[in-house]
């Protein structure tokens, strides 16, 4: 399994972006069941949960964001072409990341996507 993100740049303040996660080697069950999430590091801090999207069974899935982006970011998920989303809109200086997604499948393996830079200028 490969996580492959991309979608990541430079805007301005109030501007938007979409990142976009596309998992490579699963079959649909698989991925449709797996937990998926997007992540933030910025300089010289941690790893933080941006907004996860997890199975809930049955085709349906719940969502989650931090606080500080509820309102302006939405998780999607394209099960078929086994891509997650992150639409980001208003976005501020304090978004300014490397993004990350996340996949943990029903196995209970998780990986990680090789991150893309967004970058907020004020």
């Amino acid at each position: 399994v490969q996580l492959q993100a991309s979608g990541g740049g430079l805007v301005q303040a109030g501007g938007s972006l979409k990142l976009s996660c596309k998992a490579s080697g699963m079959i649909l069950s698989d991925f449709s069941a797996s937990n998926m999430g997007w992540y933030r590091q910025a300089p010289g801090k941690e790893r933080d949960m941006v907004a996860t999207i997890t199975f809930s069974g049955r085709n349906n899935y719940r969502i989650n964001y931090v606080d500080s982006v509820k309102g302006r970011f939405t998780i999607s998920r394209d099960n078929a072409k086994r891509t997650v989303y992150l639409q980001m809109n208003s976005l501020k200086p304090e978004d300014t990341a490397v993004y990350y997604c996340n996949m943990v499948r029903p196995s209970g393996s998780g990986y990680w996507g090789q991150g893309t830079q967004v970058t907020v200028s004020s």
